[in-house]
C-alpha cells in the first residue's frame, strides 16, 4: 500500500498558485504581442527563437519538441505553417533519414527582428519592472534549479509512443 504525500502548506500552495497565475498572465500578454506584430503563435515564436539562437540555425524536430515542451505532431503542424509562410525550411536530417531537420530562413530571422522589441518591452513591463536586480537574480536561480530538476527525467521523445487502442480492443 502506497502512502499519500503530505499535504501542501499554505506557503507552498500560495507559491504554486502565484506561479501559475503569473505564468498565465505573462503568456497571454506575450501571445497578444506576438500575434499582433508578427502573426505568430507562442509556440511558433519559441520554434523560431530556438532556431535563431542555434549556431547553425537548424535543429531536429524531436529536439525542438523536447525543448519547447510540445508534442511531436503538434510541432510538426506548427513547422508546416511556418514553412508555408517561408519562415523555415524542413529537410531530412543528414545524420538520420528518419529525422526531420528544421532550419530558420532569412524571412524567419526578419520576423524575429520585428517581434523582439515588443516582446522585450512586454517582459520588462510585466515581469521585471516590479523586481530589483537582486530579485531577478534570485528568481533566475530558483527557476533554473526547478527547471533543471524537472528536466532531469528523460525527455518525452525518449519515451515509447503509446499505441492507440482500436475499437475492437476497447
Amino acid at each position: 500500500m502506497s502512502s499519500s504525500p503530505p499535504p501542501l502548506d499554505a506557503t507552498q500552495l500560495g507559491a504554486y498558485f502565484a506561479l501559475i497565475e503569473t505564468s498565465s498572465l505573462l503568456k497571454h500578454a506575450v501571445e497578444q504581442q506576438l500575434v499582433e506584430v508578427g502573426g505568430l503563435s507562442y509556440v511558433q515564436f519559441q520554434l523560431l527563437a530556438t532556431l535563431g539562437d542555434s549556431p547553425t540555425g537548424s535543429c531536429r524536430m524531436t529536439d525542438l519538441a523536447d525543448g519547447v515542451v510540445y508534442s511531436r505532431s503538434g510541432l510538426t503542424y506548427q513547422a508546416q505553417v511556418l514553412e508555408k509562410r517561408g519562415l523555415v525550411a524542413r529537410s531530412h536530417s543528414a545524420d538520420d533519414e528518419r529525422s526531420i531537420t528544421v532550419t530558420i530562413a532569412d524571412e524567419g530571422r526578419a520576423v524575429l527582428g520585428t517581434v523582439f522589441p515588443g516582446h522585450i518591452a512586454v517582459l520588462d513591463e510585466l515581469l521585471f519592472a516590479p523586481l530589483s536586480r537582486s530579485d531577478i537574480e534570485t528568481l533566475a536561480d530558483i527557476l533554473t534549479r526547478v527547471r533543471d530538476h524537472m528536466r532531469s527525467t528523460p525527455p518525452r521523445s525518449a519515451a515509447p509512443r503509446r499505441r492507440r487502442k482500436t475499437a475492437a480492443h476497447d
